[in-house]
């Protein structure tokens, strides 16, 4: 079974009101003695009671069945001798400095395996930092699946997660209405929302960003003023969308880096109605205003910021969401990709669509890229030569891309998966060996 949209409300961090029911939402008060058409309230809470208000997420929810009603939990078994492809585990050795660079995930089934994996058994963790147990830091993931979870259910205790599709749709149906995403628009699922996920054009892949840190805001605008970057009104939540089914199903957490599974005799996706702040969302990443030098030099990315998760460090982020859209370059005595660079701050990319500005060759979409503290990187020699002879009196038009950044002040540590994985390119750093010495002392 399906559940279908019912539409979405406009805002980020609004307070919503919403009902699949009419007559559902109780007027004056959150908790009445009786709720209607029988049903029970809950409180889901975001963050602590006591947090500002400005700061403060949680929704009411009035559901068919309480949370609380599921069986007990068990580790959830992967297949003997393996181990998990999708953890916090982002080991406690040395980090290699050397840039790293991957080809896109394999769909399932793509070597003639036959092989069934829905969105859950099909994320693959990249890197990470941080802990869900220090509340700081995040976990990158990709994902690739060609099944639809059937009869399963999935919610993550550990952080919010920032959703971002490069091939196929995901139809998620989540307890507060359903978001229907493709390529080039996002969604963000908040800690403890139980979902599914179906996959519309049969297979589907991407990134994940799981965040165990402050929640992910809109960015202060500072001298840009009040208009730019990406727009509050351009955010949407569901509408209250619901199921009463019972069955045999399964509800899988994840909770301290392991997951875990019970059996569940309902559908946990039984909210007739709701109101608050803490709920799922989605953005289209094509509406954001992008802004630009129009005289000399290449801008900071944070001008292509869309979402931070801040730290307890005014100004630096616990975690950026980043994106490179369409945009024109029009500076002067410029080189106008980016420049090399080194960072305090450690970057994993990846490609969504197109070609990115900074690359020649090797980044594909679905494919990603980790540049960690001070490591150097920048345009590979192809990309330096074209732009170091480009006419500068017209404008470049970047067209047709979509690249991406998440961003974070801690080191981010690659697992030994990534490592050891067959899609890794081994041969990154030979993008750079073309790169000739052009320097000739005067005289």
């Amino acid at each position: 079974m399906t559940i279908h949209s019912n539409g979405y409300q406009s805002g980020f961090g609004n307070h919503f009101a919403t009902e699949a029911i009419a007559g559902t939402l109780p007027v004056g008060r959150n908790s009445p003695q009786r709720v209607a058409h029988g049903l029970y309230a809950e409180q889901l809470s975001g963050t602590a009671f006591t947090a500002p208000r400005s700061e403060n997420r949680r929704s009411w929810l009035y559901r068919i069945r309480p949370a609380a009603m599921h069986g007990t939990f068990s580790l959830l078994a992967d297949a003997p001798g393996a181990k998990p492809r999708f953890h916090n585990d982002f080991g406690d050795g040395p980090v290699t400095p050397d840039q790293l660079r991957w080809n896109p995930l394999p769909l399932p089934g793509a070597d003639g395996n036959g092989a069934q994996v829905d969105f859950i058994d099909g994320l693959f963790t990249m890197a990470g930092n941080g802990s869900p147990a220090a509340l700081h830091g995040i976990g990158v993931h990709l994902y690739a699946a060609n099944r639809d979870m059937h009869d399963r259910f999935f919610h993550d205790a550990d952080g919010e997660l920032l959703i971002v599709p490069q091939q196929g749709r995901l139809h998620i149906e989540t307890e507060l209405g359903v978001l229907d995403v493709e390529p080039q628009e996002i969604a963000v699922i908040p800690r403890g929302i139980r979902f599914r996920v179906a996959l519309p054009d049969g297979s589907a892949r991407g990134y994940v960003c799981e965040n165990f840190g402050a929640l992910l805001r809109l960015p202060d605008l500072g001298p840009i003023g009040s208009n730019g970057l990406a727009n509050p009104r351009d955010f949407l939540a569901p509408n209250a969308a619901f199921e009463d089914r019972e069955g045999a199903f399964e509800l899988v957490a994840k909770f301290q880096g392991h997951l875990w599974r019970a059996d569940i005799g309902h559908s946990p996706l039984d909210v007739v109605a709701w109101h608050g702040n803490d709920a799922p969302y989605k953005y289209d990443l094509r509406r954001f205003n992008t802004i630009g030098s129009i005289s000399f030099d290449h801008p900071d990315p944070s001008i292509f910021l869309v979402l931070t998760s801040p730290s307890d460090t005014a100004g630096v982020g616990n975690m950026d969401f980043v994106i490179f859209p369409p945009r024109w370059l029009v500076a002067q005595d410029t080189f106008r990709p980016p420049w090399f660079h080194r960072n305090v701050a450690s970057e994993f990319m990846g490609l969504i669509h197109g070609q990115y500005d900074a690359k020649a060759e090797g980044f594909a979409p679905g494919g990603a890229s980790l540049h960690n503290c001070m490591t150097g990187h920048g345009p590979d020699a192809a990309t330096f030569e074209k732009a170091s002879n480009a006419e500068l009196s017209k404008p470049d038009v970047v067209t047709d891309t979509m690249a991406f950044m998440f961003e974070s002040r801690a080191v981010i540590r690659p697992t030994a998966q990534a490592i050891d994985a067959a899609h890794r390119q081994r041969d990154y750093q030979t993008c750079w060996a073309g790169l000739r010495k052009h320097f000739r002392a005067p005289g």
